[in-house]
């Protein structure tokens, strides 16, 4: 509890001598870090976010135009390789690209090329290879939503891709 101690003092004649007033301090020091630890304890500092994930419903396959298709293979040491149309005949010649900033830059000049070409939306295939990480997809993941690609897809693998990644050095 908190203490107030004052002496009487001693006097001498007409004045009297006062003494200094000591306050104990040591229930408040108690209270405020119990308040603290509570607080601290309760409160969340940063939010999870999840971003939604739409599964496609049951029923026939649609037909998706390789004019339209953008593939992006994940690979190592950070890298992956990205091009147009198909693996067996890529439209484009299959290039290499960091994450981050450079894989962004690359989806929104490949959007506006299929735009200008067709018309239509981007279709994006993602194929993590065996030696990639999971951050990597990640991230991929978290440019396409920043640059709003409406339609994307988590492929496996196929051995023309994988022929190409060796080619790069990136398998």
């Amino acid at each position: 509890m908190a203490e107030l101690n004052q002496s009487s003092g001693k006097t001498s004649g007409r004045h009297t001598k006062k003494m200094p007033v000591r306050v104990d301090l040591t229930a408040m020091v108690d209270l405020a870090f119990l308040l603290i630890t509570f607080f601290m304890l309760t409160t969340s500092l940063v939010k999870p976010r999840a971003m939604k994930l739409v599964m496609p419903v049951p029923g026939p396959d649609g037909f998706v135009s390789e004019k339209t298709t953008m593939t992006i293979c994940l690979g190592k040491k950070n890298q992956a390789m990205y091009y147009l149309g198909m693996a067996d005949k890529p439209l484009t010649t299959p290039k290499l690209t960091g994450y981050g900033v450079q894989i962004r830059k690359v989806i929104v000049d490949m959007t506006k090329q299929v735009y200008a070409s067709t018309g239509k939306t981007m279709m994006v295939i993602i194929k993590p290879a065996e030696h990639s990480i999971y951050e990597n997809l990640v991230n991929t993941l978290d440019e396409l939503n920043i640059t709003r690609v409406p339609s994307y897809a988590i492929a496996a693998i196929s051995p023309k891709d994988i022929e190409l990644l060796k080619d790069k050095g990136i398998y």
